[in-house]
């Protein structure tokens, strides 16, 4: 009787290493890739821009199934990818730059944070690559200074939508028309 409960024990041990085993498994399957460095010859997925020769916040989508990594020259045109029907409801892995740990003029790789968890501020007065951005932030404590200083709203990820992306166009156009006009009557 006491063999039995002994082979009982050692199966039930070993069916517990066996769980754990597969349970690892699944974690290192589902653990998000690594940010990917931009490099100066990389050209934006949306626009195919030159990336680096522009300032402000990058972006960056590394899709799930294929581990495939595209590079966006803003935030804007990540946004405007990641919102495209046919991505919204992917979970791509995102990344962007922490504005308050690098220079707007040349952001810094080293930066770069899940765009899932970042705050942004849209609407500010600092352009990016296609004019206006929206500028990314680690800690919602940093947005909020940044729009204190430069304008725009505070949003969180979730929250972004295609209207932040063209109602900042709008701004902009308005903005131009009436420099244009300004500039015409001298």
């Amino acid at each position: 009787m006491r063999t039995v409960n002994f082979k009982a024990l050692t199966t039930a041990v070993m069916f517990a290493v066996f769980l754990v085993g597969c349970s690892e498994t699944e974690e290192q399957v589902t653990e998000k890739p690594d940010p990917v460095h931009i490099e100066s010859g990389d050209e934006c997925h949306v626009c195919g821009m030159a990336i680096t020769r522009f300032p402000g916040p990058k972006g960056e989508a590394i899709t799930a199934r294929e581990q495939q990594v595209h590079k966006f020259c803003s935030t804007r045109d990540m946004f405007a990818w990641v919102l495209q029907p046919e991505n919204a409801k992917r979970d791509h892995t995102l990344y962007v730059h922490d504005m308050a740990q690098t220079d707007w003029e040349r952001p810094d790789d080293t930066a770069l944070i899940d765009a899932r968890e970042a705050f942004f501020v849209v609407g500010s007065e600092r352009t990016g690559a296609m004019g206006p951005t929206l500028a990314s932030f680690a800690s919602e404590n940093s947005a909020v200074e940044f729009a204190n200083e430069f304008g725009g709203e505070v949003v969180e990820f979730k929250d972004v939508t295609m209207d932040h992306l063209t109602q900042d166009m709008s701004y902009q156009n308005m903005e131009m028309g009436s420099m244009g006009s300004h500039n015409g009557s001298h």
